[in-house]
């Protein structure tokens, strides 16, 4: 049995509660659990209650400890990618080695995930994440020491499909938020919504790290720093025990993607990363300079106040009707664009990013409706490996399309019809119609 942890209160040390003992959002520690028997907040009970959802949701305990930690380990997703970029097109003067280096990575993480999700949930965050952490940084670092040394390019394709065991952290942290909430929907809403944020702010701020580090310090750095920062992430969230999801009994149940309705939604999700990839694209081809960062890092900007923002809405809408104003705000970096101005496509790339958070949290309220308690780190890790592939396939896209294009504000009709698309597949599927929690 693990030793019990102590949390400070005003009153003195105290034991703090684990697992299926952590109260939810507004549940004093000595009012009955039962409906039947709990009394109505008195006026005054109700008044000390922070109004603001996101204080309520980290007055858990142990919920900023293992937050910290999470927001440490995913800083580098946005980093791994341009740092790779950066130091192996300054050593071998390759931008093609560069780019095919880095997809042989993504290929080899989208194949892997699902299968390090699934010993997370088979034996225990803790247990899995460290160690695959710790042989993904390993490879990352061998990576950098290999490009420095100017090392054959045949070993830069063989050491990159090597750290392809990076656990998802994102999706570790949404298992910890809906084990703590289960039972309340309103809070794990609020806490989807903090996390996608956390995400948009992720690959808004990693870019710009990894790309100051490679041109201040030497090429190698961002990897190195992302690596470590990685590595030190994933210890500190492990070490967060008491809000770490106990280990769920084995099913029959088999992959989820045997689930009901799972299959259709990856189809969505593979369409809607489409969306991002080709904007990325085509925002960079269309702009073509150094404020091209800057300038595209504004539709994650939007994406991350807008999801900040429907955190605190009591109402959420459903998948339909959050894709159906994805397809329509993606018409406005278009319509920008016809008129040659930069800020003009700057304020359509903002608003356009509003339309990201909301469809993404309630994409993944539907993952986690769908999944099964026990394949839960599973359920998400294939989400984010769909958005991957359809992230690639949009790239791609919008890459051509900005090579062909007869006109400079033609590729951004890719994310329009990779948009209508994912609503298409939403409505001919029926998926956020209706859905049943999973045992």
């Amino acid at each position: 049995m693990p030793p019990p942890d102590l949390t400070l209160t005003p009153a003195g040390p105290a034991l703090a509660p684990r697992y299926g003992d952590h109260p939810r959002p507004g549940h004093h520690p000595a009012e009955p659990r039962t409906t039947e028997d709990r009394p109505a907040p008195s006026p005054a009970r109700r008044a000390t209650l922070p109004r603001n959802p996101y204080v309520r949701l980290f007055a858990l305990p142990g919920t900023r400890a293992f937050t910290a930690g999470n927001l440490i380990a995913r800083m580098p997703s946005g980093m791994f990618g341009v740092s790779a970029v950066i130091m192996i097109a300054g050593r071998y003067d390759s931008y093609a080695l560069a780019g095919a280096v880095t997809a042989t990575g993504m290929a080899a993480g989208a194949l892997a995930a699902p299968w390090i999700a699934r010993l997370v949930d088979r034996r225990g965050q803790a247990r899995v994440a460290v160690p695959a952490a710790a042989y993904m940084a390993l490879g990352q670092l061998l990576l950098a020491l290999c490009v420095h040394e100017k090392a054959p390019a045949w070993t830069l394709f063989l050491i990159t499909a090597t750290t392809a065991t990076a656990p998802n952290m994102g999706g570790m942290s949404r298992a910890r938020w809906a084990h703590l909430l289960r039972g309340d929907p309103d809070a794990l809403h609020t806490a989807n919504s903090f996390e996608q944020a956390v995400d948009e702010l992720c690959f808004m701020l990693g870019p710009v790290l990894a790309a100051l580090l490679g041109s201040v310090l030497f090429p190698e750095a961002g990897t190195v720093t992302a690596a470590a920062l990685f590595l030190g992430g994933a210890l500190l969230l492990a070490a967060q025990r008491s809000t770490e999801p106990p280990i769920a009994p084995r099913t029959a149940a088999g992959s989820p993607l045997r689930t009901r309705g799972m299959v259709p939604l990856l189809a969505v999700f593979l369409a809607t990363g489409a969306v991002f990839g080709s904007m990325e694209v085509v925002a960079l081809a269309y702009v073509d300079g150094p404020v091209a960062g800057p300038v595209l890092a504004l539709q994650a900007a939007g994406s991350c106040a807008a999801g900040l923002l429907y955190g605190r809405a009591r109402r959420t809408a459903r998948l339909p009707a959050c894709l159906a104003a994805m397809a329509v705000v993606m018409a406005m970096p278009l319509l920008a664009a016809t008129t040659g101005s930069l800020l003009a496509l700057a304020g359509g790339l903002l608003v356009a990013g509003m339309a990201t958070a909301p469809t993404m949290v309630t994409g993944m309220g539907l993952v986690q409706r769908l999944t099964p308690a026990s394949q839960l780190n599973e359920g998400m890790t294939l989400a984010v490996t769909a958005l991957l592939a359809g992230v690639a396939a949009g790239s791609a896209t919008g890459g051509w399309a900005a090579d062909h294009s007869p006109f400079p504000a033609f590729g951004f009709l890719v994310p329009i019809a990779a948009a209508s698309l994912a609503l298409a597949l939403c409505t001919a599927t029926g998926v956020g119609r209706r859905t049943r929690v999973q045992a």
